[in-house]
Formats: C-alpha cells, structure tokens, sequence
C-alpha cells in the first residue's frame, strides 16, 4: 500500500493513496472523467513500480506534473497554474452577475465543480435574508423582485431612468450583504462564488477588490430570442412554482437591467460573457481566473472584454 502524507495547521496526517481522489484532483484540468482516471492508474503503477511505500502530498503533485508534462505538456500546464492558484494565501472570490435568465446559478455550480470549490451563495438568498429583517415599510424595494423594483419609487429623479433607477435602489440595499459576505469569507480565507442579478461591476467597494482575490464576471444572452427561451426551460419542471409568462410580461425590463449591467462592466473594465455555450463559458472562466491569479501568461480564449480593446 502507498501512504500519502502531509501537513495541516501544524498536523500530520497519513492517508492511503486513491485513484478516485487523484482522478478528481486531475479532473480539475477538464480532461474527462474516463482519462483522469486512466492517468491516477498509470501514476499509481509508476509508484509501485519504484517501491514508493509513503510520499508526501507535494511530491506527489510533483511526480504527477512531471508526468502529465510527459503525457500532454498543455494538460500540464493547466494543471500547474490550478495547484498554483489553489495554494494561494488569500481565498478566492467569484462573483457572477447578469440580468435575470443569463444562467447565472447554472454556470456557478458548473465552475464551482471545475474548481472544487464548495461555497455558493446566490444573492436571492441574501436578499430573502434581508426581506426578513428589513420590513416592508422601511424599505419598499427590497420587497420587490429586481425586474419591478421600480415600482416602489414613490418620487423619481430627474436624471435617470425609471427602471433603472428601481434596479439600481435594489442593487444597492443587497450589495450590503454581499459584501458582508465578502468580508467574512476573506476573514475566514473560505473561497466563495456570489451569483445572482445583484452582482453589478462598480458597487462592490474598491478597497475590497484591490486586497484580496476577487474577480467580477457579467454574463450575458445577446440573442433577445435565445433569452426567451431560457426562461421556458428553467420553468419546465414541476416542482419550479414560477411561472414563464410573469417573466415574459416584464422580458422589456429585463432585457434594460441587462444593457446597464452590461455598461458598468464596460465602465469598471469587468468581464463579460456571453453565454452561448456552457462548456465555452466555463472555459473563459477558467482562463480570466488563472490570468488574473494563477500565473498563466498566454490565454487562448478571449472574453468580450478583450475582444473590444
């Protein structure tokens, strides 16, 4: 048997070494299921064939890498700046926003798989949280969904658009939990996804972007037609109460909120994704993420973002 070692907050610990879990850590460069699996077994064999009996949890990573660099030098690759993101010091911090049936809670569970990451909270949560907390008549907008949160303006402005003006009130009595959670996940060093409408480029405080791991992404559905459709299909099971017509009655005013999320991710240089393709989202994902964070130097896939510089 191999044992593998290693080291946590001071505390050795000893454990016998498993394909499935080597299989899962490979996994993460998105090389399938079937071939991660394939390749733990090889590594496995490689071990016993030179009388490996304990290994520590860095070496093997490091016999893994110089493995996979043999097998496939871009697998490798991908492999070593995900290690290098993962032995990070700070917690990383995902936050994904776009208009309501973008497929924001979709690609956040998709990405929090690819990454292995454990925490997603979505802003509807935080926002119910609030509701329960803060009554109706001390602040009317919270009460409402993000679509019609303008129809509790009692007096507009001058200067901006009525719906806008509801979804950018709404927006800003949410963002406080945000970035409540923010503080308490970098706090705690937990790495979390935040996703959900209230997630908007520009309203996060700046200081807590700029010390600490934190990365914004606006999704987007272009095609108007393709967005309607999103909504039928994510109220097609039975257990699902709302109903696609509600959305369809206010699709005008979705597709607003869109546009303005799209502008203050333009004006606060955020990346934004049209979400066409999961598995292409995903990817974009992973790409920005390891640019910004995890050392890789030459990204293949563009956002919309760079497409427009």
């Amino acid at each position: 048997m191999i044992w593998v070692t290693g080291n946590i907050d001071g505390k050795k610990y000893k454990e016998p070494f498993s394909k499935g879990i080597l299989s899962r850590s490979l996994n993460i460069a998105d090389i399938g299921a079937e071939r991660a699996y394939a390749l733990a077994g090889d590594i496995e064999s490689k071990l016993i064939e030179d009388n490996v009996g304990e290994i520590s949890s860095h070496d093997l990573a490091d016999v893994v890498l110089i493995y996979l660099k043999m097998v496939d030098p871009k697998i490798a690759e991908k492999y070593e700046n995900l290690r290098s993101l993962r032995k990070s010091e700070k917690p990383l911090i995902i936050l994904i926003g776009g208009a309501s049936g973008v497929g924001t809670s979709s690609i956040a569970f998709e990405l929090a798989n690819r990454l292995r990451l454990k925490n997603i909270i979505s802003t509807d949560m935080i926002r119910e949280v609030m509701r329960k907390i803060v009554p109706k008549e001390l602040s009317p907008v919270i009460h409402k969904s993000s679509f019609d949160a303008h129809e509790s303006i009692r007096t507009p402005s001058n200067g901006m658009d009525f719906v806008i003006e509801g979804f950018f009130d709404h927006v800003e009595v949410v963002n406080v939990g945000i970035e409540a959670i923010i503080e308490r996940s970098v706090k705690e060093g937990i790495s979390t996804i935040i996703e959900g409408v209230h997630v908007v480029p520009g309203f996060i405080r700046q200081d807590l972007i700029d010390d600490n791991n934190i990365i914004i992404f606006t999704l987007t559905v272009d095609d108007e037609e393709s967005h309607k459709q999103r909504f039928y299909s994510r109220c097609r099971p039975p257990w699902v109460k709302r109903s696609p017509e509600r959305y369809m009655e206010k699709f005008e005013i979705i597709r607003k909120t869109q546009n303005f999320l799209v502008e203050q991710a333009k004006i606060n240089n955020a990346c934004i994704i049209n979400n066409v393709d999961i598995n292409e989202t995903i990817d974009i994902m992973v790409c920005e993420i390891l640019e910004k964070f995890g050392g890789e130097n030459n990204v293949k896939q563009k956002s919309q973002r760079d497409n427009d510089n």
